[in-house]
């Protein structure tokens, strides 16, 4: 029976990566109070187990599901990347990108003073700042240095060894750094920063206070009396009565009719209104000056929920207490905001800034919802379909253009087909966040694309590798996880002073933007449950963007620097 399984594995191949990708999300899917092996680690590990039975996978498929996953990077982090490089993101993405040099230099200098191959130099690399993309670069550029078939297989099936090997400290070591070691050695209370950030950016504020009126809110009825106060006033003066806050007056009941309010509809003694707003508003500052009536019919306003995807050129960099004053922002609500590939949840403060690329959530009447969503952007309609002829062609193309050879005297230079990929969705990612006629990917599918993308990628290389990855180990010994351990952690203690003794990032944000960098998102959830805060999001989308893009093209740089 074992022996009909093993040789049915090598007859069909495509059956060892499906029973790879199986067991890698399985296993991968255990956490230990937020850390685990992940999908990617996990699949590893079962496809170099799988790989013992000696399966041959035909070379092209593990280029075609890399380059699919590369481009669904950069399409992903393409809005944030050009953002931060060309806007006020700038300090951020310039602090990436120093922390993206440290981390190259530390592999560098490790694998130098270790003594280690190319091989083993780029697995130590990709393991210990967890960005197992790199490998692909970097087997690229292994495969054009022109060595004999048997060394490049050699140096190939060392690097998935040493990511395994190091992996488990870059993923857990980097939270744990990040998260407890970071503020006490920079002396920093977390959770009381946090703090301070909100009450300085309006989030802190007594019942009532600006910025509070963003979340949840409720519908209640209140009669108007003969000489209450709104007599006589439009629905818009009315509501200036409050400046503070975010309340609408979104219905009215006059003489046994219904009516919608509007900015301008005058409210007459006898209405009763239907008034929008939080909860604390309406009980503790009107309730005490209207009469409060339960008045189902009017209080059964239609009212809907709705992503939008902010693409408006006059809405970009703008605050949220900026948006609000926008005439299309009355009886809207904010409930949440979603930035990036990683869909980071960004705090709701008056202060935050909505950026092109960002995905709203608002609630409201439908015809304000439809209001306020033509003035931001397009909504983020829930669709199966992706534009595939859009994926093919952005692959292709920018696969021609990295495949491109530029010779400086006898040096050449190319961005590789995988390099061009990652360029073309950085670029179309960016353009559809300001042109979102065409390109529509569903984040289901550009999920599909990332994940498993990566870990068919990572399942191949694992089955072929496998053979070698017990003597590999024997030969790298224990020393290869302590070299991790240091390659892991100089880049991430230095991150930390540099931004908080250069860039003089507020220390709510720090430590969101060293996890951004490093493209730890392990580590970014221990940091907000430490913080019991969001807020170190705010750092994390820019530097997330930036650091995913340069790792990934160190893999390529760091086999040039040791050939």
């Amino acid at each position: 029976m074992f022996d009909w399984f093993v040789n049915t594995l090598r007859a069909y191949p495509e059956i060892a990566i499906f029973l790879s990708l199986a067991l890698g999300y399985y296993f991968g899917s255990f956490t230990y109070k937020g850390l685990g092996l992940g999908a990617v680690t996990a699949t590893l590990i079962s496809a170099v187990i799988i790989g013992q039975l000696g399966i041959t996978i035909s070379p092209p498929l593990k280029a075609t599901f890399f380059l699919m996953f590369l481009f669904a990077i950069g399409y992903g982090v393409g809005p944030q990347f050009v953002r931060g490089i060309a806007k006020d993101g700038v300090p951020q993405a310039l602090f990436a990108a120093i922390v993206c040099v440290i981390c190259l230099l530390a592999a560098y200098l490790g694998a130098v003073l270790a003594g280690y191959d190319v091989g083993s130099a780029v697995g130590l690399y990709a393991g210990s700042q967890t960005i197992s993309a790199s490998m692909g670069l970097a087997t690229d550029a292994i495969n054009r240095l022109g060595l004999p078939p048997d060394q490049t297989k050699t140096l190939l099936d060392a690097m998935p060894v040493a990511y395994a090997v190091t992996y488990i400290f870059g993923t857990v070591g980097s939270a744990i750094v990040l998260a407890l070691v970071g503020p006490a050695l920079l002396g920093i209370d977390l959770e009381a920063e946090c703090k301070r950030y909100e009450q300085e950016h309006g989030g802190d504020k007594e019942v009532g206070g600006a910025g509070t009126a963003w979340h949840h809110y409720e519908l209640r009825a209140y009669r108007i009396r003969e000489d209450g106060r709104i007599v006589g006033k439009t629905a818009h003066a009315a509501e200036a009565l409050l400046p503070e806050q975010r309340v609408f007056i979104e219905r009215i009941r006059r003489g046994g009719k219904l009516l919608d309010a509007t900015a301008d509809t005058a409210i007459q003694a006898g209405d009763v209104v239907a008034v929008a707003g939080r909860r604390e508003i309406l009980v503790n500052v009107i309730g005490p000056a209207a009469e409060e009536v339960d008045d189902r019919e009017l209080l059964a306003v239609p009212a809907e929920g709705v992503d939008v995807y902010v693409t408006s050129k006059d809405a970009d960099g703008k605050t949220l207490a900026e948006l609000a004053k926008m005439p299309s922002a009355r009886g809207v609500f904010l409930r949440k905001i979603a930035r990036g590939v990683t869909a980071t949840s960004i705090p709701i403060l008056p202060n935050t800034r909505i950026n092109r690329g960002d995905i709203l959530t608002i609630v409201g009447r439908t015809q304000d919802t439809t209001a306020a969503t033509k003035a931001l952007g397009v909504p983020d309609r829930q669709t199966d379909i992706a534009d595939v002829a859009f994926i093919g062609a952005a692959i292709a193309i920018g696969a021609l253009v990295g495949a491109f050879v530029f010779k400086i005297g006898s040096v050449p230079l190319t961005l590789s087909t995988s390099g061009g990929a990652l360029i073309s969705g950085l670029f179309f990612g960016w353009l559809r966040s300001v042109h979102p006629t065409f390109g529509r990917i569903p984040s289901s599918t550009v999920w599909f694309m990332n994940s498993v993308g990566l870990n068919i990628f990572i399942a191949v290389v694992g089955i072929s590798s496998g053979p070698g990855f017990v003597a590999g180990l024997k030969q790298l010994g224990f020393s290869l996880f302590l070299w991790g351990i240091v390659v892991t952690t100089i880049p991430l203690i230095l991150a930390m002073y540099i931004g908080k003794y250069v860039f003089r990032f507020h220390p709510a944000i720090l430590f969101g933007c060293c996890s951004g960098a490093r493209t730890t998102t392990a580590a970014l959830g221990m940091i907000n449950d430490r913080a019991k805060s969001p807020i170190p999001g705010l750092g994390y989308t820019v530097t997330y963007a930036v650091g995913n893009t340069l790792l990934t093209i160190w893999g390529m740089v760091l086999v040039m620097l040791l050939t």
